[in-house]
C-alpha cells in the first residue's frame, strides 16, 4: 500500500508559483501593521512607484495583537493575540482590495511573540519567550488554522523566533536567555520537528539571539542579538541544515554609550518556598541598555537592516555576494522604539514601526548603496510593532 504522509493527507494548498506569475501592471501592494495596545490590525495600500501609503481599513483583533504572518500564496494573514485567551486568528485577504475578513480562531498553549509559516504552507510555527517553548499548529484546507496544537517542544530560556530555511526542511529557533540557536529537521511524513545533529549551536554568552533571517540564496543565516546589539552571520550547510558562525558585526557604533543588555532571570520553580522568591528592588534610574529588535534582508540579498530600540535607529549593512559577509554602512534615526521593520517584495521600500510612536515611516532603498531615504510618515495605532507587506495579483 502506498504510504500517505501527514502533509499529503491534511493539506490542500494553492501553489505559490501562481502568486509569482502576477504581472506588475495588475499587482497591488498592501501593508498590515499590528497595533498591540489598541488591539487593531491597520491596513494600508502602497503606491508601488513612490512607496506612499493610503490608509485602507482596520480590524479589531484583540488586545496585544502581535505578531503577524502571511501565507505563501498571499491569501491569508495569521495574527497572534497575546492576551488571554491566547489564540491565533486566520484572516482571508481579499485579492482585489486587500481587506481582511476573520475566518477562524485556534487556541495557543502560551503567549507567543513570534509566528512564521512553514515553507510549504502546512504548519504555523510559534515561539514563546515567557513559556520557554516552541509549538506548531496545522494549517487546514482553505488555509485556515482551526485545530489545536500539533507539537510543543520545551526549549532553553526565552525562545524568541522560529523560521525555516528556504527548502523548508530545516528549522531554526533562537533562545535569547540561553544563548543558543536550536536546529531541527522537519519530518515530511509526520509533520514533526526532530532535533538535528547537533541539536543546537551556541552564541557567545550574553549576546541574546533574537530574530533570524535566512539569506535569499539559502547559504547564510543572520541573527540579530538583542542584548549585545550585533548581527551574527552563520554559514548554512545545505546538505545537513547546520550552522557555522562566520562573523559578528555590531549594530551600533562604539560611541553609542549604551550598556550591554541583560536577560531576565529564570523564574523560580513552581514549588519554591516563599523565602526563595526575591522581592524586586525599588526602581532606580539606569543607564540605557542595548535593545536590538528586528532584522530584514532585501530580496536580492544585497543589503541587510537591523533596528535598535534604545537609540531608535536602523543600521544598514552591505552583504557580500560571494560569502554573505556583512559590512556596516551606517544608520538612520527612525520611529521611537522600532520594534518591527519590513522590506516590500520588490526590495525598493522599507517600513519601520515604533512602539512608542504614533506614526510609521516608509523609506526608499537605494539600489546601489542600500541607503534609506524618507518617503513619508503615516498615522498608526498605539503600540505598533509587527509589519507584513503583501503583493496581490
Amino acid at each position: 500500500m502506498r504510504k500517505i504522509t501527514f502533509f499529503a493527507a491534511t493539506s490542500i494548498m494553492v501553489a505559490s508559483s501562481l502568486f509569482a506569475t502576477a504581472t506588475a501592471a495588475l499587482a497591488k501592494t498592501m501593508v498590515y501593521v499590528s497595533a498591540a495596545t489598541d488591539g487593531d490590525i491597520n491596513t494600508y495600500s502602497m503606491d508601488e512607484k513612490t512607496g506612499a501609503l493610503t490608509p485602507a481599513d482596520k480590524v479589531k483583533a484583540g488586545f496585544s495583537v502581535m505578531p503577524l504572518a502571511v501565507s505563501g500564496d498571499a491569501h491569508h494573514l495569521y495574527a497572534v493575540v497575546r492576551s488571554q485567551p491566547y489564540r491565533v486568528v486566520s484572516y482571508d485577504i481579499n485579492q482585489d482590495t486587500g481587506a481582511l475578513t476573520e475566518k477562524a480562531v485556534a487556541a495557543l498553549p502560551d503567549s507567543m511573540p513570534y509566528v512564521s509559516v512553514e515553507k510549504r504552507g502546512r504548519l504555523l510555527f510559534f515561539a514563546s519567550y515567557g513559556g520557554n517553548k516552541i509549538a506548531s499548529l496545522p494549517i487546514g484546507a482553505g488555509g485556515l488554522v482551526k485545530e489545536g496544537v500539533k507539537q510543543v517542544i520545551l526549549t532553553g530560556r526565552n525562545a524568541h523566533s522560529i523560521v525555516s530555511d528556504k527548502t523548508g526542511k530545516y528549522v531554526f529557533a533562537s533562545n535569547l536567555g540561553s544563548d543558543v540557536i536550536l536546529q531541527y529537521v522537519l519530518n515530511d511524513e509526520t509533520g514533526m520537528l526532530e532535533p538535528n545533529k547537533p541539536a543546537s549551536v551556541a552564541t557567545k554568552a550574553g549576546q541574546g539571539p533574537r530574530h533570524i533571517r535566512v539569506s535569499p540564496d539559502n547559504k547564510s543565516v543572520y541573527v540579530v542579538t538583542e542584548l549585545s546589539g550585533e548581527v551574527i552571520h552563520f554559514a548554512l550547510d545545505a546538505a545537513t541544515g547546520t550552522l557555522t558562525e562566520k562573523e559578528t558585526v555590531p549594530v551600533l557604533t562604539a560611541d553609542a554609550g549604551l550598556e550591554k543588555g541583560v536577560a531576565p532571570p529564570a523564574p523560580p520553580a513552581f514549588n519554591a518556598p516563599a523565602t526563595a522568591i526575591q522581592t524586586p528592588a525599588p526602581a532606580v534610574a539606569l543607564q540605557p541598555k542595548i535593545w536590538a529588535a528586528d532584522i530584514d534582508i532585501t530580496p536580492d540579498g544585497k543589503f541587510l537592516y537591523a533596528s535598535e530600540r534604545s537609540t531608535s535607529t536602523i543600521a544598514i549593512f552591505a552583504v557580500a555576494a560571494d560569502t554573505g559577509a556583512l559590512t556596516r554602512l551606517g544608520s538612520i534615526a527612525t520611529e521611537k522604539q522600532p520594534r518591527g521593520i519590513r522590506i516590500d517584495p520588490t526590495g525598493r521600500f522599507l517600513i519601520a514601526a515604533g512602539e512608542k510612536s504614533e506614526k510609521i515611516s516608509v523609506y526608499s532603498i537605494g539600489q546601489e548603496d542600500g541607503s534609506l531615504q524618507g518617503v513619508g510618515r503615516y498615522d498608526v495605532g498605539n503600540g505598533a510593532n509587527w509589519i507584513e507587506i503583501v503583493r496581490l495579483p
